[in-house]
């Protein structure tokens, strides 16, 4: 099956909508759950509750994070390796993926996935592309 830019465009607009404003970001150590509906897994690191418009309008099949994404002050230390975005609700998973240093390929990249208690952690990059193209 093979969708248009238009169509995929589209998709990958709704799904910001659907989540909806203000979504909550946890990045967490150790492998994600199976899917979003499996319990949480890991430890938190990082709380983020991201922009009204946390992402670009689609452009190309493809969408980007909008905005600063970061939190002032790490929950906890560990190895970043997962993330969920949840509603602003903060219990409704409606999405996750891998966590890498910038450059590693991850869904989600920071500059360094070693997290200390306390420090500033920023969003490097954070993007998606529809498939079907």
């Amino acid at each position: 099956m093979q969708l248009s830019i238009a169509v995929r465009n589209a998709r990958l607009d709704a799904v910001e909508t659907t989540i909806g404003a203000n979504a909550i970001l946890e990045i967490r150590t150790g492998a994600a759950p199976a899917n979003c509906a499996a319990a949480n897994s890991g430890t938190v690191l990082v709380t983020i509750t991201l922009p009204a418009d946390w992402m670009a309008a689609a452009d190309n099949g493809s969408k980007a994070k909008s905005g600063t994404w970061s939190d002032a002050s790490a929950d906890a230390t560990g190895t970043a390796a997962h993330y969920r975005i949840f509603a602003s609700d903060g219990t409704t998973c409606h999405k996750q993926g891998t966590v890498t240093v910038t450059g590693g390929g991850g869904d989600l990249t920071l500059d360094n996935t070693s997290i200390a208690a306390g420090q500033a952690v920023t969003i490097t990059g954070f993007a998606w592309t529809d498939g079907n193209a």
